[in-house]
């Protein structure tokens, strides 16, 4: 059974920094594709950043310059480090990797349960 789980979420001032993390545990053979989204309240889940196996990295427009995605393969964990952080940052962050486990033949995703990040102003 593969487990993924965030932590590191949080209340913050307007202009702080967060890091999130995400771990990964299970009998997994390999992940491809990890990614960070969020869901500000009253709106649909948007993409936040992914990071693919090789390290590249893609943003969404909101995160660019503020957010740094990265991974740690032999940890098997995703971390966001949130720098600037405004208002509008306030959502749930949820954690997907894309996960193979042993004995498989396809990557699936597998979603955290959520971390709750609140900017205040």
């Amino acid at each position: 059974q593969v487990q993924v789980e965030e932590s590191g979420g949080g209340l913050v001032q307007s202009g702080g920094s967060l890091t999130l993390s995400c771990a990964a545990s299970g009998d997994i053979e390999s992940i491809n594709t990890m990614g960070w989204y969020r869901r500000p309240p009253w709106k649909p889940r948007e993409l936040v950043a992914f990071v693919n196996r090789i390290g590249g990295t893609v943003y969404a427009d909101s995160a660019r310059g503020r957010f740094t995605i990265s991974r740690d393969d032999a940890k098997r964990t995703l971390s966001l480090q949130m720098n600037n952080l405004k208002p509008e940052d306030t959502a749930v962050y949820y954690c997907k990797q894309e996960i193979m486990f042993k004995g498989g033949f396809s990557y699936t995703d597998y979603w955290g349960q959520g971390t709750q990040v609140t900017v205040s102003s």
